[in-house]
């Protein structure tokens, strides 16, 4: 087998993989809110599931919210905002992999050029905004081929700031609502 097929046939099965993630973490939404009774590192791996679908977001952002009520809002949009950076790869590795999937829209080619010329600092300012379409911005960096520390550090920096938002907002609001012992 050349090695074109052999990247070819990866190609497709990390594009097939990360449709079945998505499928299966979908399919098992309310289990995964479970995860929270594990402390940060279940904030952390509901933050990683709900930030490793693609195309379709899972409710990771009002998980944060609620657990900043919970929990020290600080350690909370560290562990979630890493959990959900680290998530982001699905994306860029569908990009990566299937460079002929990804549709040359006017929104695609700025975000292509943006990241041409502003690298980290672009994938830091889109994944510290909430932002449903980030799935985009993580195929057009894979197509790109940026560096894979690079999409990785920006997105857990982006997501860490995009997090202490939400756990400071849950652990104030939540604040008015004392939970009875």
């Amino acid at each position: 087998m050349t090695n074109e097929k052999k990247d070819r046939l990866l190609r497709i099965a990390i594009i097939a993989g990360a449709i079945l993630f998505t499928g299966i973490l979908i399919y098992n939404r309310e289990q995964i809110k479970n995860f929270g009774s594990l402390g940060y590192p279940g904030i952390f791996l509901v933050a990683f599931l709900s930030s490793a679908t693609v195309f379709v977001p899972l409710p990771g952002i009002m998980f944060t919210t609620a657990m900043g009520a919970v929990f020290n809002p600080l350690w909370v949009a560290i562990a979630a905002g890493t959990g959900a950076g680290l998530g982001e790869m699905s994306g860029y590795l569908v990009g990566f992999s299937g460079r002929e999937l990804v549709n040359k829209t006017a929104w695609h080619e700025k975000v292509e050029g943006w990241i041409r010329r502003y690298g980290i600092w672009i994938i830091i300012l889109l994944s510290s905004i909430p932002n449903p379409a980030f799935d985009f911005v993580g195929f057009t960096a894979g197509v790109l081929k940026l560096p894979v520390w690079e999409f990785v550090l920006g997105t857990i920096i982006g997501n860490i700031i995009k997090m202490l938002v939400f756990a400071y907002g849950g652990a104030g609001v939540f604040s008015f609502f004392p939970i009875a012992q």
